[in-house]
């Protein structure tokens, strides 16, 4: 059994929702280019927007474990709640946790400080 305080899972878990957070941003832009450019409906948003909140706060949370558990600095914790503002940036973040070794890839460690 996994436990969920395994920095891999930690590490899967956080990819996982980093990119579903990016993903529900397009859904929510679509809807809202839909309703605001097109004028066609408003089905995009009202769909879009619940789920992108949800999938929002689950990136915070996710992300707060992650501090915990791999261990990240505050700095680190910081940069990637940020990341969940503007669109898109929660895969770079990712990315950029994965190559500065903030997140355990393969055989890996995490980093202990950063």
């Amino acid at each position: 059994m996994t436990r969920l305080t395994e920095p891999r899972t930690v590490a899967r878990a956080f990819r996982a929702v980093a990119i579903a957070e990016a993903v529900s941003w397009a859904l929510l832009l679509a809807g809202m280019f839909v309703k605001h450019v097109l004028r066609t409906s408003e089905v995009g948003v009202q769909v879009a927007g619940p789920v992108h909140g949800a999938v929002f706060v689950g990136y915070v949370l996710v992300s707060l474990v992650a501090w915990r558990v791999l261990p990240w600095s505050p700095r680190t914790a910081l940069f990637a709640l940020v990341a969940s503002v503007p669109p898109f940036t929660t895969v770079w973040f990712e990315r950029w946790a994965e190559r500065t070794g903030r997140l355990p890839v393969g055989d890996r460690a995490p980093a202990l400080a950063g």
